[in-house]
């Protein structure tokens, strides 16, 4: 049954572009979560939907408009957290709200929701274009590879950002790499759960192996594993059920958080 599922184009196409966006989420949902500022996918998931709803207003790409604007706003929300009074929960929240209010008046000037907002809202892996494939492979392997080259940076920075700044670190500019990292990664990810369920391909997974390691290696190897194993599974889940395909693959992410968490209390 599974391989007989295989011989659909679009299925090839959701699992290969889903497997790589898994993988690009959770390596940076690590750097997130312990940095507690996970919740800034939320934030940029909301900013996207104004930025697909601006682009289908003009015409143009959705992806073409939402990957440097999201890219962009991604820097103005640490800027605000930083540079002003506000923490950075606080510009997160307020530019989520502003952007969500944004793409909802942009769809009303454009006639409403359209299906091709739909899909953005509440995504659609299994109407990927191939287009959006290859754009999906490059650009995830892409902040993999820009992950591995700045490791170690990344980490000093996680766990002790003021060491790093003694250390001669560019703190500041480790931050902006992150985060426009993570703005490219949440842009692509809106295609397989929806701008409503993004953050949990960055959450998820990394929560789930901080349950089963202590190690910050063995912790991303374990998120990445964990990501392709509930998209993989959401999506074959979905298929032969009928199911929404986002939601199936949060609802998998979930379950196995459970899992590792009973399984960490127990060998605790």
């Amino acid at each position: 049954m599974f391989f007989s599922m295989l011989g659909y184009a679009f299925v090839q196409r959701a699992l290969i572009s889903g497997i790589f966006i898994a993988l690009s989420c959770a390596a940076l949902g690590c750097f997130l979560v312990l940095r507690r500022f996970s919740m800034i996918g939320d934030g940029l998931a909301h900013t996207g939907f104004a930025a697909v709803a601006l682009a289908l207003v003009i015409g143009a790409s959705p992806l073409a408009v939402a990957i440097p604007f999201v890219m962009l706003m991604s820097l103005g929300i640490l800027r605000l957290g930083g540079k002003t009074t506000l923490y950075g929960e606080t510009a997160i929240g307020l530019v989520s709200s502003l952007a969500m209010a944004a793409g909802i008046l942009l769809a009303s000037l454009g006639g409403g929701f359209s299906v091709d907002l739909y899909s953005y809202l509440f995504g659609s892996i299994l109407a990927i274009k191939e287009s959006e494939l290859i754009l999906s492979i490059v650009l995830s392997t892409v902040v993999i590879l820009i992950i591995k080259i700045f490791y170690r940076y990344l980490f000093s920075i996680t766990y002790d950002e003021e060491f790093a700044k003694v250390s001669g670190i560019r703190t500041g500019l480790v931050e902006k790499i992150l985060i426009l990292l993570t703005a490219l990664t949440v842009v692509l990810g809106m295609r397989v759960v929806g701008t409503l369920l993004v953050s949990s391909l960055i959450i998820f997974p990394a929560v789930t192996a901080l349950q089963l390691s202590k190690g910050f290696r063995a912790t991303i190897l374990i998120a990445m594993a964990c990501g392709v194993i509930s998209v993989s599974a959401g999506i074959i889940a979905s298929f032969h059920l009928d199911l929404p395909t986002g939601a199936t693959i949060v609802v998998v992410n979930f379950l196995l958080f459970v899992a590792a968490f009973i399984y960490g209390r127990m060998r605790n």
